[in-house]
This record gives structure tokens, sequence and C-alpha cells, in this order.
């Protein structure tokens, strides 16, 4: 396949060090590197001249003047795409926000176009009316425009199938770059609440995540000790947040940790992992405390329900987490342990991720059609053919999400 040429668009960049997008295309890169010609577009206002290299783990790195994220992010996906279609066979496009560009490549160039549209972005509260405006639209053209569209949850296809009729492909994140590691003394030195039981939660610091709740209710649990890491200053709200809970002798707040093994040290020695998010679809954070074998505790939304199987602990309201943490028990928080490792053993590893996307892949490059919710037969022939073919139960179909 060394012949076929893949762009990957819509990250910040590599090496991964930000986020979930760039964590997906390391490891696409590692994976599939050796087998297709990969191009990967990086934003050079992440990567300072002396860290860029032009070949990383046999994918080319291209590097573009503007920053990935924020109202940004328009122009870097739409120039990395323009940029793409002068060579690229795929474009693997990571977020929507080049949206409006696709009609254009779909019309004008024969370049397959695949996107993962990640979690529903225009829902979320921390974009500005005109924000999620636009990302309803983006998202609305970018999976109309593309011949192949990858949601990352159950509960996104179903969201996808509703909308827009189509049938979104279900790849989800790995979570085996985490390590088990066992605290050494320096590492006690340097966080004291190693020695003591304490549960843990890493994540950006935003109302979706639920963090004033499950502040408040370790607020009332003085004896339970809580450590969050997250970017505490990058907002009103993170400040707001610090200054109101970081005085509590039980709650420690730490500041974002980009360094893997550092992180994975505190997640690996936590009693139970608390997982507020309401929003995004499977979120990687949340399939690497699985795959760390820890019992979770999660926000009983439909994301976090598919992503654990419906096995988790599940919370909606502040009572009913602190109920949680104050009535289970050992035998109970390894039994959930068990659970989720078992889960994240069998569906979350980074191998069995990039067998599907080169899957979805070679998909798109084979065929022109995008996936359609019900039957080509149902269009083509009418009542009568299709009783006397036998399909008459293609006349009535009960969709996938009305089981659900």
């Amino acid at each position: 396949m060394k012949n076929k040429k893949i762009a990957i668009i819509g990250t910040v960049g590599l090496p991964a060090k930000y986020g979930g997008f760039e964590t997906l295309a390391e490891h696409l890169v590692e994976h599939l590197g050796s087998k297709w010609d990969i191009s990967v577009y990086c934003s050079s206002k992440s990567y300072p001249k002396q860290e860029r290299v032009k070949i990383y783990k046999n994918a080319r790195l291209l590097y573009l003047p503007f920053k990935a994220n924020g109202i940004q992010s328009i122009i870097y996906d739409c120039i990395s795409i323009l940029h793409a279609i002068f060579y690229a066979d795929v474009l693997l496009i990571l977020g929507v926000s080049g949206g409006f560009i696709l009609p254009f490549v779909r019309f004008f160039t024969n370049k397959k176009i695949l996107i993962s549209i990640d979690g529903i972005e225009w829902k979320r509260n921390k974009w500005s009316k005109i924000g999620r405006l636009y990302l309803w639209m983006a998202e609305w053209i970018a999976v109309k425009s593309s011949h192949a569209d990858i949601a990352d949850n159950e509960s996104i296809q179903d969201y996808t199938a509703i909308r827009y009729k189509t049938l979104s492909n279900i790849i989800e994140y790995g979570a085996d770059h985490t390590i088990n590691i066992n605290s050494t003394d320096a590492d006690k030195k340097n966080y004291p609440f190693l020695k003591m039981p304490y549960a843990f939660k890493v994540c950006r610091i935003e109302p979706e995540n639920n963090i004033d709740m499950v502040l408040k209710a370790f607020s009332m649990l003085p004896k339970h000790i809580l450590v969050i890491v997250g970017n505490w200053n990058n907002s009103d709200y993170g400040i707001e947040m610090k200054n109101q809970y970081g005085n509590f002798p039980n709650i420690i707040l730490l500041d974002p940790i980009y360094e893997q093994q550092a992180l994975d040290v505190l997640r690996s020695n936590c009693y139970v992992y608390i997982h507020g998010h309401s929003a995004g679809g499977t979120n990687p954070s949340l399939v690497e405390a699985m795959f760390l074998g820890l019992p979770v505790i999660a926000y009983g939304v439909a994301y976090n329900k598919t992503t654990t199987e419906g096995k988790a602990m599940y919370f909606s309201t502040m009572n009913e987490l602190i109920t949680l943490i104050k009535g289970k028990t050992i035998k109970d928080l390894k039994q959930s342990a068990l659970v989720m490792k078992e889960i994240a053993n069998r569906r979350y590893t980074w191998k069995l991720i990039a067998d599907k996307y080169e899957y979805m892949i070679i998909e798109v490059i084979r065929t022109s059609e995008k996936k359609k919710l019900t039957s080509s037969f149902t269009t083509l022939l009418n009542k009568k053919r299709l009783l006397e073919l036998e399909l008459g139960h293609l006349q009535s179909t009960v969709h996938f999400y009305e089981k659900r």
C-alpha cells in the first residue's frame, strides 16, 4: 500500500504531547507508517523550530504557521486540506473545523474523504453561540461530504443515524500506551498523598466535566482524599474552582502533567478513578483508566455507559457520588477493576484501533458510495416486488438505534 498516500489532518502534530487526536495519530503512524505513505500536518505554533523533524515513525511531517485549536483551527484545517489534495489519495480528517470546504473537494477532485467527527462538539457549553452554530453547520457539511465517517462511541453512531440518516463506523481509542507503575520513595516525596488511599481524576477543567459536583462532594467527605490534575489557570471557571476548593485539606489540585510516566504513577496508585465527563463520546482518559485496571465511578451519561458496557459505577448527582464513595467496599472496587480491565483488553488496544482505521482507508479507496441506513432495495423496488423476492421486511426496517 506504499503507493497510496494518506494525509492526516486536524491534529496539533507529532510527537504527540497534547490530546486524544494527537495520541491517535501517533499510534496510526506507528502501526501503519511502514505500510502506507503517510503525511501528518502539524502546527509550528506548538512545535518550536528546534523540536521539528521532517520524518517521524515513517511519516512525513508538514508544518503550518497556525494554531490547531480555537478559531484558527478553521484556517489550519482548510489550508491542510487544500495542500493535501495535490498529492494524497485519502484525506483522514480528525474533527470538523474545516468541514465547509469539503463539498468543493468532493465535487472537483477524486480524493477520498474519511472523517472522524470526534464528539458532538457543537453541543458543548464551552463554545459561544456563534461557535456552536458554526460547528453545527460544519459537522453537517463534513458528514454529508465524506465518503465515510467515524464515530468513537455507539451513542455518537445513534446521533449521526438519526440526524444524517447515515451509518457511522465505530472506532474508539487505544489505551495500551499507559503503564501500571508502583510509586518510588522519590515519588512519595514529591507527592505525599501516594502514601494514602486517594481518588483520582484527570481532565480539562471545564463545567461539562462536572468539576464543581465532584469537588463539592469531596468537600463533604473530609476522610477521603481527592486528587485532580487539570488546567486550573486557563479559565475563569478553573480559577474559581481552585479558589473555592483548593484549601480543603483532603482536596489536592495539581497543574497539568504532560509526562506520561509521571501521570501513570499517580493514576496507577489511586484506589478509584472518578470520571465526570458529560460530553464528547469515548473519552481517552476513561479508557486509559480502564486499561490500568482501575475501578471506575463515572457520570451516568450514555457515552460513559457505552464505553464501560454499563458495568462501571455511575452517579448523576452529588449525593449519588457521596453514596458511592462511602458505600463501596474494597471487594466491590476490586471486582469493578477486574471488569474494567477485561473490557479494555478486549476493545481498547492501539493495534486493534489501527487495524480498524486501515480497514476504513481501504474501504473508502475501494468504494465511492457512503453507507446508508436502509437497503437500496427499498428505493429501487416496489412493495409487490419486495414481497416476491421475500424481502418484505425491508419496507418497515427497525433501525439499530431504536433497539438500544
